[in-house]
């Protein structure tokens, strides 16, 4: 199958989803300012939102799923026993979805129209204190010396934080929030998450030299 991604996106989730898993996929860089990608595909034909990540499925069909939220979920789900996301239809798995839209529309929603310049005065006060409140609550969910957002286990929650720590480009300063600081290192410590940024790193260099080869 092949993940599409982009840079310091929270495409990187996706990636950490699936290494941590050990679920085999073949990186496509998407360039989301040129629009260029690294195997040469039109990406309008593949998401014609033009974002990523987007998961294309290697079945008859090429089936596409899109947003972070049902990539993540779809390849926690190939591996039920992981525990990185309770299993579909129970309480305990609303609960945690319900957690994830959170995320996305609290958090890494939040982050874009800061990081763009996009915002008023008046609204970058607005998204940097809705921010610092989502934040601020994943601190206290951490307060109990947890490891991670639902305990001992990383989660697909956990994935999707630290695929969307964007707060030094948007300029929402966290460094008071020093359990949720403490929580990022150990993810970064881990496997997988040293393969994803490697990973990410290697295909965008690649992309990188194929664009400089055709200006050239």
């Amino acid at each position: 199958m092949k993940l599409y991604i982009a840079y310091d996106t929270c495409s990187r989730a996706a990636q950490l989803v699936a290494n941590e898993l050990g679920i085999e996929h073949e990186l496509v860089h998407f360039d989301v300012f040129g629009k260029s990608t690294s195997n040469g595909e039109d990406f309008a034909h593949i998401n014609p939102l033009l974002y990523v990540p987007v998961l294309q499925l290697d079945n008859e069909d090429r089936d596409i799923l899109s947003e972070t939220i049902i990539v993540c979920s779809y390849f926690a789900d190939q591996r039920p026993k992981s525990g990185m996301l309770p299993p579909p239809g129970t309480l305990q798995r609303a609960k945690a979805d319900q957690f994830l839209v959170q995320l996305a529309t609290e958090i890494a929603q939040k982050h874009i129209p800061l990081m763009r310049k996009l915002m008023t005065k008046q609204g970058v006060r607005f998204n940097s204190d809705k921010l610092l409140r989502a934040y601020q609550l994943l601190e206290d969910q951490l307060a109990d010396g947890r490891s991670y957002l639902f305990g001992e286990n990383l989660t697909v929650a956990d994935a999707y934080v630290w695929g969307t720590l964007w707060n030094s480009r948007s300029g929402v300063d966290i460094s008071h929030l020093k359990k949720l600081a403490a929580w990022k290192l150990r993810i970064d410590a881990r496997p997988a998450a040293i393969q994803t940024l490697r990973e990410e790193a290697e295909i965008l260099a690649i992309h990188k030299a194929q664009i400089e080869a055709r200006r050239a």
